[in-house]
């Protein structure tokens, strides 16, 4: 994949959910390309900052509560970090699997949080992104939301993730027609990578998620993508001519 050669030189990143997982290899990647980085999550990173202060900013905000997101947004802090930056990335990466279960046994909370992680969330943070001047140039905002195979495939015991994930998906399509002044936007599904993420789906039950002996295979089989493979792909994409071309893509149809 060829990165762009028009970027600008001033180039800022936030990602959610940037403790642990995708997300942190987000961030990684990221600083070592001398891109400043803002982590927005319940938790910090536990090493990144100590080698990085200078470049790595870090919000604690629970992204599965709309109000604690909404008091973030107001209190100015993603214009000023996007502000003087010639281009911001947006990487929404921060979502749950759960809950797992058939329609019926899943748990309600659970239900609506993962409802505000997964959408509610990544939708406000796009709108406050597409609607900040601050950077003084609206041409370079790209939004990336990290979606799934799980919005295009339906699975038994995924009802709540698939849904989730499928309205990343349609919410990019959308957007791409209203052509924002300045902004490209694509929902991207990074393969299956070796996070928490697998775990949790690999200790629930078959009663739950049928499926489970596949996951299971995928990690004793070494079929699982590395976080730092499966972010280095996001990254040269955002970062590419290629990206908002299409409002949905999947890395493994881009290398």
């Amino acid at each position: 994949m060829n990165v762009s050669s028009t970027l600008p030189s001033s180039i800022r990143a936030i990602v959610t959910g940037h403790s642990r997982g995708l997300g942190a290899a987000l961030a990684e990647l990221l600083l070592e390309r001398q891109i400043d980085v803002l982590g927005v999550g319940r938790s910090a990173h536990p090493t990144l900052a100590a080698r990085t202060a200078a470049r790595l900013a870090e919000a604690a905000v629970d992204l599965a509560d709309p109000a604690s997101v909404e008091r973030w947004l107001a209190g100015g802090a993603l214009s000023a970090f996007a502000q003087s930056a010639d281009c911001v990335l947006l990487f929404n990466n921060a979502g749950t699997v759960d809950p797992i279960a058939p329609l019926g046994v899943q748990d309600a909370g659970a239900i609506a949080r993962a409802i505000t992680l997964n959408v509610a969330a990544p939708l406000m943070l796009a709108n406050a992104l597409a609607s900040d001047d601050s950077s003084g140039n609206a041409a370079s905002r790209r939004i990336l939301h990290v979606s799934s195979g799980a919005a295009r495939n339906a699975y038994a015991g995924w009802s709540v993730y698939c849904a989730t994930k499928a309205a990343l998906d349609h919410h990019a399509r959308a957007v791409a027609l209203d052509a924002p002044r300045g902004v490209r936007i694509c929902s991207v599904a990074p393969g299956v990578v070796d996070t928490g993420m697998q775990a949790t789906i690999r200790s629930t039950s078959t009663d739950n998620f049928p499926l489970r002996e596949r996951f299971e295979q995928l990690k004793e089989n070494g079929q699982l993508a590395t976080p730092e493979h499966a972010a280095r792909l996001l990254i040269d994409y955002a970062l590419s001519d290629a990206f908002g071309s299409t409002p949905i893509a999947d890395v493994r149809e881009l290398v």
